[in-house]
This record gives structure tokens, sequence and C-alpha cells, in this order.
């Protein structure tokens, strides 16, 4: 790698809000908020809003639509096809 062109590459914690969820990995991304870890240790914490843990799809609260029905009331208000 080049030196001087990349951004840095440390630990940082992950946590979304609205779940309470939070993780440690690495990442380039930086923060000027910090947490204490359960390790004792203080790392920077990129809050999220939308993540794994309170996303509807992943924790299978996500709603199906209901696609026949919309083109059945799209044709009764603006008719048929042909």
């Amino acid at each position: 790698m080049k030196p001087g062109i990349h951004p840095p590459y440390g630990p940082a914690v992950f946590r979304d809000r609205a779940a309470g969820f939070a993780f440690l990995t690495r990442s380039t991304a930086a923060s000027e908020k910090t947490v204490e870890w359960e390790d004792g240790n203080t790392y920077p914490v990129i809050d999220v809003e939308v993540f794994s843990a309170s996303h509807p799809f992943c924790t299978g609260t996500a709603r199906v639509l209901d696609a026949a029905g919309r083109v059945e009331r799209f044709e009764r208000r603006y008719g048929g096809r042909g």
C-alpha cells in the first residue's frame, strides 16, 4: 500500500441506538464520540439508525404488501387493460 493515501484503520464500536445492540470491530470510519467497552478500553463509537438488530426484515416484523389488491384497485380506478 502507498503510504499516506489510506484512512487510518482501527477498532471502532458500531451501536444501534434503537435496539441497544453494539459490537466491536475494525473500521476506517471515524467519530468524535467514544464509549468504554466491556474490556475497559475506550473506542470511538459510530451510531447507526438501522441495523440487523432493529431492521423489520431481520427481526421478522416486516409486513407483506398486498400486490394483487393494489393491481385490482388500480384497474377499478382507471379502467381495465384494453
